[in-house]
């Protein structure tokens, strides 16, 4: 049996074997028993040594039905850990009793979206490794005074650390992608809160990185009299200069002017 990629789905099977050991050595499981989710296992090119990795306790899930009738026939131990669903829509917190990893080649027209479900569920997921387009990795995974730097950096970083760990060839994909890959690993942070308003943070990181060439009193001129409240230091300095602190303070001086 074969499970042909489809490009609806945004497939591209990974093919190469050392570098799916690669990634899943790259979780970092510390307890005698895991909980991992693989997202879209495909051809199962993970899910084999996530199987036989002992203290995991591996579920899948899957919106395809061809990849998950092949891999029930390869792999009859993932009988009942099978999940036919879209991750996107399922409810998160049904999945396990308890806290767990999240791994998975991630289909790249969905990947932050699949970073922003996450988000939703922070508190339940620890740790992700995962495959993404390599710009969204470098994205992601940018630091202040980048030009990769931008809103997902921030608002995911507020609560992740991310680590880019390394760089995948499209040549072992089938079918191979027009754009490089990269894998990265995000850790949850000890930040139970932002210490702000969540939702106006958010606003205001759009905001900000939306006019990315304007400086702050500027791009923020939305605000209104509120940015009056905003320490001066901060408003001649540009979105992609400015620390995940730096938001937050900024944030916390709006809500003070409302």
């Amino acid at each position: 049996m074969y499970v042909t990629p489809k490009k609806r789905l945004g497939q591209h099977f990974l093919k190469d074997e050392n570098i799916a050991k690669k990634i899943v050595s790259s979780l970092t499981l510390t307890d005698d028993t895991s909980n991992v989710l693989e997202i879209g296992p495909g051809t199962g090119v993970l899910t084999k040594y996530l199987l036989n990795e002992k203290k995991i306790n591996l579920k899948v899930i899957e919106v395809d039905t061809e990849s998950l009738d092949y891999l029930e026939k390869q792999y009859p131990q993932l009988k009942d850990k099978m999940i036919h669903a879209d991750f996107l829509k399922c409810e998160i917190n049904k999945i396990f009793d308890n806290p767990f990893h999240v791994i998975g080649n991630f289909p790249y027209n969905i990947s932050s979206q699949i970073l922003f479900k996450v988000l939703e569920h922070k508190d339940l997921i620890p740790e992700v490794v995962g495959m993404f387009q390599k710009e969204v990795a470098l994205r992601l995974a940018s630091t202040p005074n980048s030009k990769e730097y931008g809103i997902i950096s921030v608002i995911l970083q507020s609560f992740y650390s991310i680590e880019y760990l390394f760089t995948v060839s499209p040549q072992v994909f089938l079918p191979p992608p027009k754009v490089q890959s990269a894998v990265i690993r995000l850790t949850r942070n000890e930040r139970k809160s932002i210490g702000c308003d969540d939702k106006l943070f958010v606003q205001v990181v759009k905001t900000a990185f939306n006019q990315r060439r304007k400086m702050l009193r500027n791009a923020l001129s939305s605000f209104g009299e509120g940015i009056k409240n905003i320490n001066p230091k901060y408003l001649t300095l540009r979105a992609e200069n400015l620390s995940i602190a730096d938001f937050i303070e900024i944030t916390n001086c709006l809500s003070e002017g409302k």
